[in-house]
């Protein structure tokens, strides 16, 4: 039976739960499934590898920040046949985030809206997990480490939160993605400004140098940034990104636009937005930025990728790789094998 069929009997019963009950119930099935040899029945897409900030990536298709925060369940992810894999994002101390009900969807739009506000079990057990997995073991494949900064930080202090964590994912990490566009942490969204950004990307670049020395590995830096910013905002980004020698930019988060769910059941809930209305949104930023670094540092493109079609539009306004989230969550594992088809490179 293909994984299509299996996730179109599944969806039924798993869109009648809560759903971050189904998350959770989920995401373990999907460790246990890999422990028993899921990769063996997920059909895997062909190898098509990608060089990009001087990593090879077995296939442009990666699986975005946020669907296993702890990074719990890694190896479930790459029995999927993802390129790459990110997971958290991960503060410096535990913290259990914003009060439930969090997440919604909203299935006319296939979207949804989180407020999850970093949820996740801190840096240290993140560490743990990594360790403990497969993937890292056996270094199957890239794996991105994404970072935040904990809610009760005022955003003064943000940087210390962000070095603190740089400091431990570092060793175990393909790539950092420092996670500023949230919308569920107060105020985060402030470092994607031009003093602000200086200042952040400034100490980080310093600590990615002390750290490449420490362990005598480079690992690159990437910034997570908003679909809500203006051509303005996304000149100064791109100038930052490239001042301070950046290696990857991703665009984009969620946003907190409602202008194409509007009227709908949970439009109006507070938190970001992601799925197929942050789609042109996020190849606006994406189509911008390209403008303005040309080839200075690549792009990898996320929001609303629900088909191959997608995929390739993301790519076509200057992405080089692509993440999923959403729209796994709707259409199943088998949009990694579509989307990796549609990008694979031809002979």
């Amino acid at each position: 039976m293909s994984t299509k069929l299996l996730y179109a009997l599944a969806r039924p019963l798993l869109f009648s739960l809560d759903p971050e009950v189904a998350h959770t119930l989920t995401l373990p099935m999907l460790k246990r499934a890999a422990s028993f040899g899921l990769a063996g029945i997920v059909k895997q897409p062909q190898s098509d590898p990608r060089k990009v900030m001087g990593i090879t990536f077995a296939n442009p298709v990666g699986m975005a920040a946020g669907l296993d925060k702890d990074g719990s369940y890694i190896d479930g992810l790459a029995a999927l046949g993802f390129g790459f894999i990110e997971v958290g994002t991960v503060t410096p101390r535990a913290q259990p985030g914003n009060p439930k009900p969090r997440m919604f969807r909203l299935p006319q739009a296939n979207a949804i809206i989180n407020r999850m506000g970093f949820n996740n079990g801190g840096v240290d057990a993140f560490v743990a997990n990594v360790q403990a997995s497969r993937f890292y073991q056996n270094k199957e494949g890239v794996l991105g480490l994404n970072i935040g900064k904990n809610a009760d930080t005022p955003i003064e202090k943000a940087a210390d939160d962000y070095l603190a964590c740089l400091e431990k994912v570092y060793p175990y990490a393909s790539y950092v993605t420092i996670n500023i566009s949230s919308p569920n942490t107060k105020n985060l969204r402030q470092l994607q400004g031009g003093s602000e950004l200086d200042a952040l990307l400034s100490r980080l670049k310093d600590a990615q140098h002390r750290l490449a020395d420490k362990c005598m590995r480079y690992v690159p830096i990437t910034l997570k940034i908003a679909p809500d910013i203006d051509s303005e905002q996304i000149k100064t980004i791109a100038d930052a990104l490239i001042r301070y020698k950046i290696d990857g930019v991703i665009a984009t988060n969620t946003t907190i636009a409602r202008d194409a769910v509007q009227g709908m059941r949970h439009a109006q809930e507070a938190g970001g937005l992601s799925g197929a209305p942050v789609f042109e949104l996020s190849n606006k930023v994406i189509r911008g930025l390209k403008a303005e670094l040309g080839d200075a540092l690549p792009i990898i493109g996320v929001g609303g990728i629900f088909s191959g079609t997608d995929a390739q539009a993301k790519i076509d306004a200057g992405a080089s790789l692509v993440q999923l989230y959403s729209g796994l969550i709707y259409r199943g594992p088998a949009l990694v094998h579509e989307c990796a088809a549609a990008l694979r490179k031809k002979d």
